[in-house]
């Protein structure tokens, strides 16, 4: 049964990363600019503007076009960039890695801090503990990732000299970027862990258990836990597609060599097939984060499995 529901789920995402390959599509081929002015100048030569264009199928009808990145996409044939003429998709990969670093770090970061942030605001609910722990996720929920980055940088790179500025060659590197990009994701974690847990702990198993004698400590760490475990995980997996996509200002600021600071580059240099290449994927990945979140609800919650 579990498996069938997985399967089926599988399948109802497939229309979804199509629908977004073709949004992707469309809006490059709105944006203003053509790309082998971008290429060549405008200054080049007609009959080397036209042989350009024949290559990159743009002398074709936008339907032509929307056949030829399909059938790109399906052999790993996603264009070449404009600029240094490497394939797009090499010149991802080569980044990616990067960028599952930062994402990584951000990710454990993130659970560290708002698990036990989480319970800590549950266990004190309407005392002092439980309006400062929310007090820091409001912080943490608030301030930009574009504003984090260059104060965590003038304090501890500038002024005390801790951890390095900005790449990753050095020792240290990753510190002040994964806290710019965790700080968010933490804050919602560890809101969506203190009501979840409160939610829990008023079923009528824990008032049962309370009733039966059973001690507070196993009621919230063995049984209301496994309750609350299930939004908390799901909230994790739905934000494993924003940690990708707010890496895109993140490395821009803390000059990280990984997939967002790509996009930005191609952006600047209107690298329209690069640019195509790097949106697709952080789509991607948002839809493949969804697809994870519902198979983990399915797995934890038995009762999702006959929805």
């Amino acid at each position: 049964m579990l498996m069938r529901m997985m399967g089926s789920r599988i399948l109802q995402a497939a229309p979804t990363l199509l629908g977004v390959a073709t949004l992707v599509f469309l809006l490059l081929h709105l944006v203003p600019g053509d790309p082998v002015d971008a290429l060549l100048g405008e200054m080049a030569l007609a009959t080397d503007r036209e042989a350009l264009r024949h290559a990159m199928h743009l002398d074709e009808p936008l339907a032509a076009q929307y056949i030829h990145f399909l059938g790109g996409l399906l052999s790993g044939n996603w264009g070449q960039s404009l600029m240094d003429g490497r394939p797009v998709l090499a010149l991802i990969l080569e980044r990616l890695p990067a960028t599952a670093e930062l994402a990584g770090c951000s990710l454990v970061l993130a659970l560290i801090f708002a698990l036990p942030l989480g319970f800590w605001a549950a266990r004190h609910t309407g005392r002092i503990q439980d309006m400062t722990a929310m007090s820091f996720s409001l912080f943490g929920i608030s301030i930009p990732n574009f504003w984090l980055g260059p104060m965590l940088m003038l304090i501890f790179s500038v002024g005390l000299g801790w951890l390095p500025v900005s790449g990753m060659d050095q020792p240290g590197s990753i510190v002040l970027p994964a806290i710019t990009l965790g700080t968010a994701l933490a804050a919602v974690l560890s809101r969506m862990a203190r009501s979840s847990w409160l939610e829990a702990m008023s079923t009528d198993a824990i008032r049962t258990g309370r009733a039966m004698g059973v001690s507070e400590h196993i009621l919230w760490w063995r049984h209301a836990a496994r309750l609350a475990a299930i939004p908390v995980v799901t909230m994790f997996a739905l934000q494993m597609g924003a940690v990708l996509g707010g890496a895109v200002i993140t490395e821009t600021v803390f000059d990280w060599p990984g997939l967002g600071r790509l996009t930005i580059e191609a952006i600047q240099r209107r690298d329209y097939p690069l640019v195509q290449g790097c949106v697709l994927l952080i789509a991607v990945f948002y839809v493949l984060a969804n697809l994870l979140a519902d198979m983990l609800a399915m797995w934890l919650d038995p009762r999702q499995r006959k929805a």
